[in-house]
């Protein structure tokens, strides 16, 4: 249905709804025959196409405009006042056209018997109207406002989290080129079990690129193989303490966080053998808790403020609940929030909610289609039966566009509630979560 076609239709609603509602009003739906009753709904549809007309002309002209932030009030005033003047002449003009063509009045005849309650009817009826469709237009305006906000903020997040994951990669690759510089100079041997270690590690880092959130029990493993390779350089001057298994295997971390929570203990502390690194690994009341003794050294290298900003960071995206930190000089304890989330790339999930807001505008624009004829059907139904039982009850016709109009509306519930529906949603998941495989 196009947008005049669309406007034809509410129109005609609307004079049919007051027609209704007007000779209930005025004069308890008694008229003097058939021809009468048409007469008078005929003028209610002139008063409805007029008027209505008229006012969605303005609508349309004042929605042209460049409205500023804050201007809502002053835009909804703008139209109320703008909707009574504009209705107040369409009114004056329609009635003068009536009284002059219909009426067999003189101009002078009719300006000396115009009153202004007159007029009372239409106006209400007319501002009553453009009430519900300035409150129906700005409620749609205030919900797609929301959905694009979000989304949004959903592409920012994503780019966001995904630029402080890019920073991992660098990161830990120059800070693992340097401990193995290191140990070629002071141990080759040791430099080249060093190196067959990283690439095993090195292969979990790649792994986790594109997620947000990884297995606690899978983050453990690698800890304990990253402080192997801590110990190959160190020896007995590290000690850790990892625990071998999890409370919940459903529990998830962010990829990563470990690594770079123990990368910063060894920086930022002396290591000897006479005042080892300790490091201890638990969980607690739903944190994962990271602790290491506090040696500091007197003179630091200059840091690339990834550690923990880039952990914390990233928490305060995929969850609510923030990282903690706690330095008493003794212990230096990090918190991390254990999640239940499953695995799932932030970039495609964005993907996906988008799709589903497109498929769910779809549905609200086909239930409101819908809603609509059904309004119509039960509006346009009823007069059609009073004009058949008014000029040839005889030949009840009225039964044609009942079944005819009936057919097409259980059609359009069928295609909108039915097995077809369903049908759709399915394939669209199964074609989503085949491209996601590949």
């Amino acid at each position: 249905m196009n947008r005049i076609t669309k406007n034809i239709v509410i129109l005609f609603s609307i004079g049919t709804i007051i027609f209704l509602l007007g000779s209930g009003y005025f004069n308890q739906f008694q008229y003097d025959g058939f021809n009468d009753a048409l007469q008078q709904f005929l003028i209610f549809q002139l008063y409805a196409f007029v008027l209505g007309g008229v006012n969605m002309y303005f609508f349309n002209y004042l929605e042209s405009r460049n409205w500023s932030e804050g201007t809502t009030l002053l835009r909804v005033l703008i139209g109320l006042l703008g909707s009574s003047v504009i209705t107040v002449l369409g009114l004056f003009i329609v009635r003068m056209t009536i009284a002059l063509l219909f009426g067999g009045q003189t101009m002078a005849e009719y300006l000396a018997g115009e009153r202004i309650d007159n007029f009372k009817f239409g106006l209400w009826s007319t501002l009553t109207v453009v009430i519900i469709f300035h409150v129906i237009y700005f409620y749609n305006k205030y919900q797609k406002r929301k959905v694009k906000e979000s989304q949004i903020v959903a592409k920012n997040q994503t780019a966001r989290f995904e630029s402080l994951k890019n920073q991992l990669d660098p990161h830990f690759l120059f800070n693992s080129l340097n401990v193995l510089t290191s140990l070629i100079g002071e141990n080759p041997n040791q430099a080249e079990k060093f190196t067959t270690k990283l690439s095993k590690v090195y292969r979990y880092v790649l792994e986790q690129k594109d997620k947000d959130l990884t297995s606690l029990s899978e983050e453990l493993k690698f800890a304990k193989s990253y402080m192997e390779l801590l110990r190959m350089r160190f020896e007995d001057a590290v000690e850790y303490e990892i625990p071998h298994e999890v409370s919940d295997p459903e529990l998830k971390i962010i990829p990563l966080s470990l690594q770079l929570l123990l990368e910063n203990a060894v920086k930022h502390n002396v290591i000897t053998a006479e005042q080892p690194l300790k490091i201890k690994i638990y969980e607690d009341e739903g944190y994962l808790i990271v602790e290491n003794t506090v040696n500091p050294k007197n003179s630091l290298e200059k840091s690339t403020k990834v550690g923990l900003n880039n952990i914390k960071q990233r928490y305060e995206l995929v969850s609510s609940n923030k990282v903690s930190i706690e330095n008493n000089n003794r212990k230096f304890k990090v918190k991390l929030p254990l999640l239940n989330q499953k695995i799932k790339v932030m970039r495609t999930e964005y993907i996906d909610e988008s799709a589903k807001y497109l498929r769910a505008k779809k549905k609200v624009d086909d239930l409101k289609g819908f809603y609509g004829s059904l309004v119509a059907y039960f509006v346009v139904i009823p007069f059609l039966i009073f004009l058949n039982y008014k000029t040839s009850w005889q030949f009840q016709w009225f039964w044609f566009p009942v079944f005819g109009w009936g057919l097409g509306l259980i059609l359009q519930a069928v295609n909108i509630f039915g097995m077809r529906g369903e049908w759709e949603e399915r394939k669209i998941r199964q074609i989503m979560e085949k491209n996601r495989k590949h």
